[in-house]
This record gives structure tokens, C-alpha cells and sequence, in this order.
């Protein structure tokens, strides 16, 4: 693992928490974008050579809405930029860790992304990132 890429917060509307956060970080939101696999609308602040991804649930049954039904608004993800996902996931995965993707699948920011169960990472979700060449994934 390289780097941590980007810190996931769960929020119950966009347009409420982008105006808070602008505030918060004294800079602007530099990317919206709608990831329909996951059904969330997400937002991207730059923070140095990190980031911060605020995730909207599209759907009121989907992923986002269920954490932010259970838990509240607040941190739902860590994820790690890496060179080579593939490797990645079959190194954690002979190391006893849960992959929640067989394969890695398209995310936000350009990036083929795979999730850790939090169960088998002292309860934090973990994604893996890596930057997309090839356009034409599924997911």
C-alpha cells in the first residue's frame, strides 16, 4: 500500500455538507460525481497529497442510506492507493482478510476500488484504490 488516498464520510445530503466542509477546509469541492454501481453521489476535497469523499446514498435501500440508518453521518471508510489491486487482493486474501469483491470494480475518481469487510480489519471498512487505464471495466 502506498499512501492513504482518500477518507470516506457518510452524509445524509450533499448539498448541506458540501457548504459545510468548503467552510471546514477554507477550499472548494473540485469534483461531484455520481457512481450508479453503488448507487452514491459523491463529492472530492483535496487535502495536500489526500482526500476527503463525501458519499450521498441515489437510492434510499442502498449502502449509504443503510450505514447512515444505522450509524449516523460520520467516517465510513479508509481507502489505500495501490499499485497493482489484483495483487493487492490476493495478498490480503491469503492473509485471512474478507473481500467484499471478487474482482475489482469501477469507483469514483477514475479508480477500479475493492472493499475489505470491516469485520476482518478491527471494524473500519477498508478500500483499496487504483487509478483506471482501461475504461472499459464492468461494474
Amino acid at each position: 500500500m502506498q499512501k492513504i488516498e482518500h477518507i470516506g464520510i457518510a452524509v445524509k445530503k450533499l448539498s448541506d455538507s458540501i457548504p459545510l466542509f468548503e467552510a471546514l477546509l477554507h477550499r472548494s469541492c473540485y469534483k461531484v460525481e455520481t457512481v450508479e454501481s453503488e448507487a452514491v453521489k459523491t463529492a472530492f476535497f483535496g487535502l495536500g497529497n489526500n482526500k476527503l469523499e463525501l458519499l450521498e446514498s441515489t437510492d434510499p435501500s442502498g449502502i449509504i442510506a443503510r450505514y447512515i440508518e444505522r450509524f449516523g453521518e460520520g467516517l465510513h471508510h479508509i481507502a489505500f492507493s495501490v499499485d497493482d489491486i489484483e495483487a493487492e487482493m490476493q495478498r490480503l486474501s491469503a492473509a485471512g482478510f474478507h473481500l467484499l469483491q471478487e474482482k475489482p470494480v469501477k469507483g469514483a475518481d477514475n479508480k477500479l476500488v475493492c472493499f475489505l469487510h470491516p469485520k476482518s480489519s478491527n471494524g473500519v471498512l477498508i478500500e483499496l484504490c487504483m487509478e483506471r487505464v482501461d475504461k472499459k471495466v464492468d461494474g
